[in-house]
């Protein structure tokens, strides 16, 4: 083993979200022993999210905290362990393996990994948004548009991911409002067309070359109003921050009962830099896809990937779920051919090094 490895295992799971957790029940079913590490925000993006409505099985939802603490349960009921910690690089190493290594300065060696460690939703860091995360400020309008039907909604962003969660929201608000600090929207033509459709029946308003500075409301109670800034010429934070032209941006607050944020994902890939792995211009990593087994493989043997770190279209829980029994079933496949081989590897602990 690695001189400085504290543990070996045939499957390592990067991340204890849905994808992640999936793939960890049948990774134990099928007596993988797979190690989870939990990363730097256990559970996913789902203990952001009060209520789960959209989850095959619970006809009245479940909170998101709950489903990921029943799956985990589940997951160790058939063996799987997860440990606290945050992955700081993988390395493939000569013999065939990976070497994981933690930020705490443990570290760890597979048979095969599987990438499960999400994608971050873009957030503003304004006040406000902390408090009211999962109480009537939301990353995912699919997840938790149906929460406040007949209220009005704001949509901040300009891209597609934006258009798009606007123009879904008219299914269940008063009025949509979409917050955008430029004039021009950056989405696809497509989606801008089918927005401005919106706007001329008046189910959406523009609120253009305008920003959000500030949430509020309460846990108890959900969004009530926001503050909102806006200049002629677009970017007001900037004016606002500078004497010269702070005088120049208006400052009002608006009345809303949901805020939704949909400027982005990041992929959480950059503790596999170390691999080779390809990812495309995003950071989603790339993976075998199409049709038949083997489509959550990447092109470094033994690596695979699950989840939002590959979904970047449809980013939903089920979604993700599947996608990790998918992992679990390809690696399962990696690791049978591998033993059958003779090439799984066999070092030994180091006793001095785990006894650290």
């Amino acid at each position: 083993m690695t001189d400085d490895a504290v543990d070996h295992r045939r499957l390592i799971i990067a991340g204890t979200g849905i994808a992640g957790l999936s793939a960890a029940i049948y990774a134990a079913r099928s007596n993988n022993d797979p190690l989870l590490i939990e990363g730097d925000e256990p559970g996913g993006q789902l203990t952001l999210t009060t209520d789960v409505e959209n989850y095959p099985g619970f006809p009245e939802g479940i909170s998101g905290p709950e489903l990921i603490n029943d799956m985990k349960a589940q997951a160790e009921k058939f063996g799987a362990e997860a440990r606290n910690g945050v992955i700081e690089d993988v390395s493939k190493e000569p013999a065939g393996h990976f070497r994981v290594a933690l930020t705490n300065g443990d570290v760890y060696t597979a048979d095969a990994v599987i990438a499960a460690s999400g994608a971050s939703a873009r957030t503003l860091g304004v006040p406000g948004e902390d408090e009211l995360m999962g109480y009537g400020l939301s990353t995912c309008a699919t997840c938790d548009g149906a929460f406040f039907r007949g209220e009005d909604m704001l949509v901040v962003g300009g891209g597609d991911a934006a258009m798009e969660e606007a123009n879904f929201l008219t299914k269940f608000a008063d009025t949509v409002y979409i917050a955008h600090r430029r004039e021009e929207f950056r989405a696809e033509d497509v989606w801008i067309e089918r927005v401005m459709d919106k706007v001329d029946d008046g189910e959406i308003e523009l609120l253009l070359n305008t920003e959000l500075t500030e949430i509020h409301g309460t846990p108890e109670d959900g969004v009530d109003r926001v503050t909102l800034v806006e200049h002629p010429d677009g970017h007001p934070k900037e004016k606002l921050d500078d004497p010269a032209t702070a005088d120049e941006v208006d400052e009002y607050d608006f009345d809303v009962g949901a805020v939704f944020f949909a400027i982005g994902h990041t992929p959480n890939t950059d503790f596999l830099e170390g691999t080779g792995i390809e990812t495309d211009d995003d950071g989603y990593l790339i993976t075998e896809g199409g049709r038949g087994a083997n489509q959550t493989a990447t092109g470094v043997e033994g690596l695979f990937g699950a989840g939002d770190v590959v979904d970047f279209h449809y980013q939903q829980a089920a979604t993700a779920s599947g996608m990790g029994v998918q992992a679990a079933l390809d690696a399962d496949d990696y690791l049978s051919e591998r033993e059958r081989a003779g090439e799984l590897y066999e070092g030994e602990v180091d006793a001095a090094a785990a006894d650290d």
